[in-house]
């Protein structure tokens, strides 16, 4: 079954955590290092910077009560500006997805809070895959039967990871930024792009080595998911260059990964022979938003693409998980 989608939207908040804000918390690094080792200059959180240089972040309870903007608020947020961008009303969603590894509330789902920041009175519910939720969503879609589906779909992935960072750590704090991406994307109704090869997997014997708990810290086995990620990224982006040389007509291949590391996807670039304008990013001024990272990319670069380019979204995380799916611009009527 073939899914269109209409329109991307994103939402980063305002707050910027700076490579020199890390620096003045002394714990032991500095611009040089991080850029040398991840390739990230600023990300954005939801939390006030005199709470993270005050707290740390000490107690991640704490960091709920000093949100300033909840997760469903920059879901919704982002989800308006796909709605406009793909020129229907809110009124014409028909079902909400949402996905969060860091949700403002445990229960009802995100996506509840996220129809009624829009005013809407639709199913909603949450599919949530860590840093592969959006294209998890996706596939669950490309499962369903178009005929029964509504006509217009709206998926949310939002994330507040600041808010589980330990500031005095900084190989996880570094790393970390908070923002949502989100899609209107219907199974029948063609749109000005549409998303083909959606291949889900996970390997959940390895599910420790990346996880958050329900009131502590991000933790990661971080050389081994480097590895994963890497191989994983590299066979995902093979796959869908394969899936995109067989068009009929030639297509400009693109390439969006998980927005974790610069580094590692330089080295996917050069392993997979990707020139640096085939390569989109935001990771080094956004850093590493979850299951945000990748969708928010395509939203930012929405506008440039044009018909006969091909986009290759490869993603990972924790489960661990791994997702890779096409979106092929096309001349709309």
């Amino acid at each position: 079954m073939s899914l269109y989608l209409h329109g991307l939207g994103h939402h980063h908040p305002e707050t910027e955590i700076t490579n020199a804000f890390l620096e003045s918390l002394d714990i032991g690094t500095t611009d040089a290092w991080i850029v040398d080792r991840v390739g990230i200059r600023s990300r954005r959180s939801v939390l006030p910077l005199d709470y993270i240089r005050d707290t740390r972040n000490i107690d991640t309870r704490g960091a709920q009560e000093a949100v300033e903007t909840p997760t469903y608020v920059m879901g919704a947020r982002a989800a308006r500006m796909a709605i406009a961008r793909a020129g229907i009303e809110p009124a014409q969603i028909g079902l909400v997805i949402s996905g969060s590894s860091s949700p403002t509330m445990s229960t009802p789902a995100e996506g509840c809070f996220i129809a009624a920041e829009l005013g809407l009175e639709v199913p909603a519910y949450d599919i949530s895959s860590a840093c592969s939720t959006f294209l998890a969503q996706l596939g669950n879609l490309a499962m369903m039967d178009a005929e029964r589906t509504p006509e217009f779909i709206l998926i949310v992935a939002t994330e507040s990871l600041t808010t589980v960072v330990d500031y005095t750590h900084r190989g996880s704090c570094v790393l970390f930024g908070d923002g949502a991406a989100a899609a209107v994307v219907s199974t029948r109704i063609p749109g000005r792009a549409r998303y083909l090869g959606s291949s889900v997997a996970s390997d959940p014997g390895c599910a420790h080595k990346v996880f958050i708990p329900r009131t502590g810290y991000f933790e990661q086995d971080g050389a081994a998911v480097q590895k994963f990620a890497i191989r994983k990224t590299r066979e995902g982006y093979e796959e869908m260059a394969a899936l995109s040389a067989e068009a009929e007509e030639r297509r400009d291949l693109h390439f969006i990964g998980h927005q974790a590391n610069l580094r590692v996807l330089d080295q996917v670039c050069k392993r997979c022979d990707i020139s640096p304008e085939r390569h989109h990013a935001n990771v080094d001024v956004r850093g590493n938003t979850g299951g945000a990272s990748a969708p928010s990319v395509l939203s930012m670069e929405w506008d440039k693409f044009m018909p006969r380019d091909d986009v290759a979204i490869v993603v990972v995380g924790g489960g661990l998980t791994w997702a890779r799916g096409l979106v092929r611009f096309e001349e709309t009527q």
